[in-house]
């Protein structure tokens, strides 16, 4: 099962670990998007969004305090899906189904995160490098 774990904890993070590389990588661009959603101070928001998903996709990956990497996945997805993606903005069909898709992943996303966050607490998820440190 350990493998499985492993694997688990692999593609469970992939999703994280290339956005938060791409918010470092095209930091102007996302900025500009940031920007359009009335984010204050959308390039510092970029890359500190960037490195904090990059950070908490890491812990979960190396199980290095799970359960906090989790939580901090977990807080950026419920901020990314009421701040990016509010369905109910929209006047458009295609952009309203665009975005409530957006929204749903990462309201799914959030909370997949949770379980993570339950089975790293008691320490369940496969090798990890550190036990939990809320637990």
């Amino acid at each position: 099962m350990d493998v499985i774990a492993i694997i688990g904890r692999i593609v469970f993070v992939l999703i994280f670990l290339s956005s938060g590389v791409n918010h470092l990588m095209n930091t102007s661009a996302m900025a500009g998007y940031a920007e359009s959603k009335q984010i204050p101070a959308a390039r510092a928001a970029v890359i500190a969004s960037g490195l904090w998903i990059l950070v908490g996709a890491l812990l979960v990956l190396l199980g290095v305090w799970g359960d906090l990497g989790t939580l901090m996945l977990f807080v950026f997805l419920l901020a990314t899906a009421a701040l990016f993606h509010g369905f109910w903005t929209e006047a458009d069909p295609a952009m309203r189904q665009n975005e409530m898709l957006h929204f749903l992943k990462d309201v799914s996303l959030a909370g997949a995160s949770l379980l993570a966050f339950v089975l790293y607490s008691e320490e369940a998820i496969g090798p990890t490098i550190t036990g939990p440190l809320f637990g």
